[in-house]
């Protein structure tokens, strides 16, 4: 009854008993506004007032999956954005309170106590807990500078043993992915796609970085468009999630989720028992701007943030350059936030490759406090913060915790002169590393 009552409110006449609502007339808002740039650069400006209408709505409890105005725009938006049919395929959206928000409640519908799940290595740390507090075996995919490694879950999947449930789920970021900062490639995509049709197993395609992608290359379809062009009927594989943290707000904290009906649905009673809606407030504030913006003043303002990234990209690529060359090797994203960096001082000789993305230290090589200690995590941890510089060590990345040579250096948030300094710094406690190392492991 309780699911029932909202339309059952709505019948002509009824006057209901039913809801356990506040009065809004005691509600201290009368009328909100807010600014917002017009996103093709030609008023400046602009004021953006929400409606009476859209008011009441965002000050009162709304629909678990979403208030309808802003999943009717963001159903029509995967539509165009996707190719994806909003009838006929079984796929529809609900809103959720940031993106880690779906994916959270993804995993405890999908998942059991001790089921095994295919995830990146090395993976985003968000998901470790997640999958941990369920007793999930994690099955780590190898991966590289074209992404997830397509012949890695074949390795894993054709040597399953049949005495063992296959994973149900594979966890994937494939645009600007944190950390590695790596995005999949078409050919990776259908690979993946392929295999995991073959063994019947669902994907989560957390997309926090789609709209940050500003590489020279078309942009690739996501999985979620690339399940419905191949001509097979059995759509309904990819889970996708969506986020506005990276584009509009990361404190207004929604996102939304796109995939099977009945998947949401599961999610959704999630929701109503946990935390009952997503922000009605903060939605009732996005689909104002959505709605004033259209689909192309969205896309307009996502480029703008895209080539904004793209910028800060560039000057601490040039930084890397002028410091680390020698020191760290690393490729250059083509999405995201993040650069992936290998310490030169823990791994290979001289003119070595950039190792595997989730390397660890030279047997047998290491010399100075830093490497015996394991990985990049005491250079981090104590060295290089006593001289006033941090990132995140690769093993965060790890869900064993495993030593690498790896750190995640964001680049989004420091203007240059600070990016400068950062880099520079870095440079001199690896300086003083390598030749605490005997300069063993020097590649300048």
């Amino acid at each position: 009854m309780q699911s029932e009552a909202p339309s059952l409110e709505q019948t002509p006449g009824l006057i209901s008993l039913l809801a356990g609502k506040p009065n809004a007339v005691l509600f201290p808002f009368t009328s909100l506004q807010f600014t917002a740039p017009d996103p093709n650069g030609s008023n400046g400006e602009v004021i953006h007032k929400i409606d009476d209408d859209m008011l009441s709505t965002a000050l009162q409890y709304g629909p678990t999956s979403g208030i309808p105005h802003m999943v009717e725009w963001l159903m029509d938006f995967q539509e165009q954005e996707h190719g994806r049919k909003k009838k006929g395929e079984g796929w529809r959206v609900s809103v959720t309170a940031g993106s880690q928000d779906g994916i959270y409640k993804a995993v405890q519908a999908l998942l059991n106590p001790g089921d095994a799940v295919l995830i990146e290595k090395p993976v985003y740390a968000g998901v470790i807990p997640m999958f941990e507090t369920l007793g999930c075996e994690m099955i780590e995919v190898e991966t590289d500078p074209d992404g997830l490694n397509s012949l890695s879950l074949h390795h894993i999947l054709e040597n399953w043993p049949s005495s063992r449930p296959k994973p149900k789920l594979l966890y994937t970021v494939p645009y600007g992915c944190n950390p590695t900062g790596a995005t999949t490639t078409l050919a990776r995509r259908h690979e993946v796609l392929d295999l995991l049709r073959k063994h019947d197993i669902l994907i989560l395609e957390d997309d926090p970085y789609y709209f940050l992608y500003f590489g020279t290359r078309p942009r690739i379809p996501s999985y979620f468009m690339l399940e419905a062009q191949t001509g097979d009927r059995n759509v309904g594989r990819v889970l996708r999630f969506d986020s506005f943290s990276k584009i509009l707000s990361a404190g207004i904290r929604v996102g939304f989720v796109t995939g099977p009906t009945p998947i949401l649905d599961a999610m959704d009673r999630h929701t109503a028992t946990a935390n009952l809606q997503p922000s009605s407030f903060s939605q009732a504030v996005i689909i104002t701007l959505l709605r004033a913006w259209g689909r192309q003043g969205f896309l307009a303002h996502a480029h703008k943030v895209s080539k904004f990234y793209r910028e800060k990209r560039d000057v601490f690529e040039a930084a890397m350059r002028r410091h680390l060359h020698g020191l760290a090797e690393w490729n250059t994203p083509e999405a995201g936030m993040f650069f992936w960096q290998a310490f030169s001082l823990l791994f290979g000789t001289r003119g070595s490759p950039l190792p595997p993305f989730h390397t660890t230290p030279m047997a047998g090589r290491l010399t100075s406090e830093s490497e015996q200690d394991g990985d990049s995590a005491n250079i981090i941890r104590t060295k290089a913060f006593k001289n006033g510089v941090l990132a995140l060590p690769g093993t965060v990345f790890l869900p064993n915790g495993a030593p690498t040579a790896y750190v995640r250096a964001a680049f989004s948030l420091l203007e240059e002169e600070q990016v400068d300094e950062a880099l520079r710094r870095l440079s001199v406690v690896l300086l003083e590393e390598r030749r605490s190392s005997g300069g063993l492991s020097s590649r300048g």
